[in-house]
This record gives structure tokens, sequence and C-alpha cells, in this order.
């Protein structure tokens, strides 16, 4: 009986078409490679598709003006927004009919955001292509989320 050595595992290398767009995956969601920073977000944002793009720039810009000192990252195909040493607070997602903000401590936001979900602590925003955003609501739950504890991730 032969033994069976482990192999390592490796990742595969992000999908790249031959036109020169992002590959986008289930539901149109950006496939952009795991990266701390601004850059990374940037990138995704770019690769949104049409009307997401300019919904995920406007959200950015609402984050970073509430609060400056805010922690950018690209991990699991979506935009995270923390504070250094406190965690995450706040994640972007596309899908197919609207991009999705998730407050990771939304159940403690005034008020709290409408989209329910299966964690007790986390709240969603679904933001569909003619959705007018409040964005003095949206600015209120970016400040009162930064301020609590984060995910760790």
């Amino acid at each position: 009986m032969a033994s069976k050595t482990p192999t390592k595992s490796r990742k595969k290398p992000l999908a790249k078409r031959s036109d020169g767009k992002p590959t986008l995956l289930s539901g149109g969601n950006p496939q952009i490679a795991k990266g701390y920073g601004d850059a990374p977000v940037q990138s995704y944002i770019a690769a949104m598709p049409g009307w997401k793009q300019d919904v995920g720039r406007r959200l950015d810009a609402l984050i970073t003006q509430a609060v400056p000192q805010v922690h950018k990252a690209v991990k699991w195909n979506s935009p995270l927004y923390g504070i250094e040493g406190e965690g995450w607070f706040l994640a972007l997602h596309c899908y197919a009919k609207y991009v999705k903000v998730a407050f990771f401590r939304g159940a403690l936001l005034t008020p709290i955001p409408p989209g329910p979900s299966k964690s007790q602590d986390t709240r969603y925003l679904d933001v569909y292509e003619n959705d007018e955003l409040d964005e003095a609501q949206f600015t209120a739950w970016v400040k009162q989320a930064s301020q609590l504890p984060g995910e760790r991730m």
C-alpha cells in the first residue's frame, strides 16, 4: 500500500479575463486580491459593475469623510472598514441587484439599520440602483459604528 504524502495547498491565482476587464464572481461581485490600505479598496470599487461603481465611490467617500482615520482592506472579495487595533465595523459587497452594506454591530446603532441578519449583532443596508441614499443617516450610522468594538477577521 502506497503511503499518502500530504501535498502543499496552493492558492489559485485570481482569474484574469483576456479583455482586461475585472473578473466578476457570482452576483457581480468583483474578484480582488486580499490587501490592506486604500489601493485594494479603490481597485474593488473600480471593478464594481455598472451603476454599482458610483454607489461604491459615494459610500467610500462618505465613510472616509465620517471617519478620517478609517483603515481599509479587501478580504473575502469585500472591502472592509475599521479602526486600527479595534477591528472592522463595516463591509461592502456586490450582489446582482444591489450593494450590501454590513454593519457588524448594527443592532447597537440608532436607529437600527433595516436589514436583518442571522447574526444577532449584524444589520444590513441594501442599496438598489434607483434608491436615494439617505446620506445623513448613513453617515450617522458610520460614525456610531466606528466607535463600537469591531470584528476581528
